[in-house]
Formats: C-alpha cells, sequence, structure tokens
C-alpha cells in the first residue's frame, strides 16, 4: 500500500490504498518512516497519493487501538525534516488529522483543487504530533493554527494557499510534473550546495 518509485536523483513515496481513503496503518506508516530514513540523501523526495484523497489519517480500527499516538507519526515526520535535498507534498486530495504531519514536515506543499485540510484533534480527544504544532505555527501562525487545531475548521485549498499552508494550487493531471519541475534545480545542482541552502534557510 506503500509504493516507492526512484529516477535518478528522484524519489516517489505513493500511499496507495484509494479504497480506504488513504488511511494510514501501522505497518504503512513504519514502512514509510523506513524509506524516508533511507532517503536521507535522496536530492528530491516527493510524498503523494492515489484516488480522491491523499490521506484521511489514521485507520480507524488501528487508531483505536493507540495509533493516534504513537511515536511512528514523529518518527516519520522527523525523517521528511532530516532530508537533505527537496521535500515535496503532491497532494492528491485531502489531508487529515495525523496525515498533516508528515505534509508539515515537507519543505513545499502543492495541492489540487478539491483538498481540504483539517486536524480534529480537540473533538477526538487527542494531542496533535508534538512537531507539528510549531510547524503550522511557523507557516501560517498562531490563530491559524487555532482555527484548525482548537475550533475544527476545515481548510479548503484556496483558503490554505492564501494562509501559506499550501504553496501552490495545480491541475490534477499536473500535479507530479509541477513538483518534479520544482525540484528540477536541486537535482542539477551538487549534493553539497543543495544541503548548504536549505540549511542556511532552516537555520533558526
Amino acid at each position: 500500500m506503500i509504493r516507492s518509485d526512484r529516477d535518478g536523483d528522484s524519489l516517489i513515496l505513493t500511499i496507495d490504498r484509494p479504497d480506504k481513503a488513504g488511511a494510514l496503518t501501522s505497518a504503512m506508516l513504519t514502512e514509510l518512516a523506513e524509506r524516508a530514513e533511507a532517503a536521507r540523501d535522496v536530492r528530491l523526495l516527493i510524498l503523494t497519493g492515489t484516488g480522491r484523497v491523499f490521506s484521511a489519517g489514521a485507520d480507524l480500527d488501528a487508531a483505536r487501538a493507540g495509533l493516534a499516538t504513537d511515536s511512528v507519526w514523529e518518527r516519520l515526520s522527523a525523517a521528511i525534516a532530516a532530508c537533505r535535498g527537496l521535500t515535496i507534498a503532491a497532494l492528491n486530495g485531502t489531508a487529515a488529522g495525523g496525515a498533516l504531519g508528515m505534509v508539515l514536515a515537507c519543505d513545499l506543499r502543492i495541492a489540487v483543487a478539491q483538498t481540504r485540510f483539517f486536524y480534529p484533534v480537540m473533538r477526538l480527544g487527542f494531542l496533535p504530533q508534538l512537531s507539528d504544532v510549531p510547524r503550522m505555527v511557523r507557516l501560517i501562525g498562531p490563530a491559524r493554527t487555532k482555527m484548525i487545531l482548537m475550533a475544527g475548521q476545515k481548510i479548503d485549498a484556496e483558503t490554505a494557499l492564501a494562509w501559506g499552508l499550501i504553496d501552490r494550487i495545480v491541475p490534477d493531471d499536473a500535479l507530479l510534473q509541477t513538483a518534479r519541475a520544482l525540484g528540477q534545480d536541486v537535482c542539477a545542482a551538487a549534493p553539497d550546495h543543495a544541503t548548504a541552502i536549505k540549511q542556511m534557510i532552516d537555520r533558526p
């Protein structure tokens, strides 16, 4: 249910469970984390999904069994954030709940027009992933973060773009093409050069 496609210096990780809205099991999260950890030196890492939903978050049965608070979510986000190259979330549809963690950990986020964002931790009685809150605040500010995490608002793609939660809205049939194009300069540069620029940008 996780596809991995390597093309030279690029790696695409695809959540391939359209019949379950991309819902994530423990095994899927572990596989994503392992593949992201192994891709630390990849020049371009793209995360995407299949169908009309990127990921609905934790599989409901798995969430009830404890997955909602499992450390594997933070392991995955940390692995993506540690990548030395450019990381892009290419959202084919809605990103919800804990799945937002990997999206927030990426350097860039692009999405199709029908994408929605929500993180219903207040209603469900869970805390958000520890690293998700500061990452979201850096992108959209504290008040808008409270709109999502505390007021439980669902944010559409146009609002997400205006707020800075995503960087571009693209046509459905151009999603991966756009993601690859955004990574062209990084893939063409010397690895150390790209890493140095990323470190300069990300330095507190």
